[in-house]
């Protein structure tokens, strides 16, 4: 069983910086590829990056590319989101989320909460 605990987030002007982070606890966090989604008003959730268990396989939405960067610390079961040259249209809950790489069970956190406003 994983626990997904993510912070970071509030309210950032357009051109703005924020990093997310999810803290997972249980066991095994280095067994699992670990994701970023987001879901804004009115969308469905989407995924934003995904990060394989090993850490150096990383995949993008268009939507974010050069933008956002995803890494994960798997001494600190930590996995980030770093979220640069930020828009109003990345204003959305943002969920992390694990996929065991063996059984694909999945986790998801709570969801944190990304406004992009002046």
């Amino acid at each position: 069983q994983v626990q997904l605990v993510e912070s970071g987030g509030g309210l950032v002007q357009p051109g703005g910086s924020s990093r997310l982070s999810c803290v997972a606890s249980g066991s095994s966090f280095n067994l699992h590829t670990m994701n970023w989604f987001c879901q804004g008003p009115g969308k469905q959730r989407e995924l934003v990056a995904l990060i394989r268990s090993g850490g150096s396989i990383k995949n993008y939405a268009d939507s974010v590319k050069g933008r956002f960067t995803i890494s994960r610390d798997n001494a600190k079961n930590t996995v980030y989101l770093q979220m640069n040259s930020l828009k109003s249209e990345d204003t959305a809950v943002y969920y992390c989320n694990a996929v065991h790489i063996m059984t694909l069970k999945k986790y998801w956190g709570q969801g944190t909460q990304v406004t992009v406003s002046s």
